[in-house]
């Protein structure tokens, strides 16, 4: 599928970086969704990442299709959430949020969910253009240490909490808050690299 063009809908450094490691030829489109959700979407959370998912996904394909798609395309969506007993942990809206996040991620074991919804547009010989796709949810547990008040001050004066779901960015200092992990680092950074290898191994051919 090396013909095929590949769409990151998501303006994350950190989704990006990662698909140009993985040796990924894409662009980068987004179009701004309602990332609300209802409170019985937010009663199972991987349904409630692989929605947002696939809301990102979707709008970029209305956006592709409204301008034209000439060749085979695939588009893909995600969404990371952080989850304590159940409970989303969004990003914060503030440092009082943060706080109360990390403190209550503080000695526990969390998960977190990252979502891939992965579009398949083909244009037909008549000048339509077929649409399918499928969605995943990858999840790894992470392990905070016990952290004092002032190791949560201390992290939040850093400044990479604030646009990170659950306040806390593994693949910077916050690092230094983890103790474990069980599953793939790539799905806490903010796209499960390795799953989507084994998804669709013809793109990574």
């Amino acid at each position: 599928m090396s013909n095929v063009k590949i769409v990151l809908a998501s303006a994350s450094p950190r989704r990006s970086q990662l698909l140009q490691e993985a040796g990924l030829d894409f662009q980068v489109l987004t179009v701004p969704v309602d990332e609300l959700l209802e409170p019985d979407e937010l009663k199972d959370p991987q349904q409630a990442c692989k929605t947002l998912a696939e809301r990102k996904a979707g709008a970029t394909v209305q956006e592709l299709l409204a301008q034209g798609v000439d060749g085979p395309t695939m588009v893909f969506g995600s969404d990371t959430m952080v989850v304590l007993d159940g409970v989303i942990f969004g990003k914060p809206t503030g440092h009082d949020h943060a706080v109360r996040m990390l403190r209550a991620l503080s000695g526990r074991t969390h998960q977190v969910m990252t979502s891939v919804s992965a579009w398949m547009m083909a244009p037909g010989a008549t000048g339509g253009v077929s649409v399918g796709y499928r969605s995943f949810v990858d999840v790894t547990d992470v392990t905070f240490r016990d952290l004092s008040d002032q190791d949560i001050l201390d992290y939040l004066a850093k400044g990479e909490s604030f646009d990170k779901a659950g306040a806390y960015a593994i693949q910077g200092f916050g690092a230094d808050l983890v103790t474990g992990i069980d599953g793939a680092m790539d799905t806490v950074v903010g796209l499960p690299v390795e799953r989507m290898r084994q998804e669709f191994p013809e793109l990574f051919a």
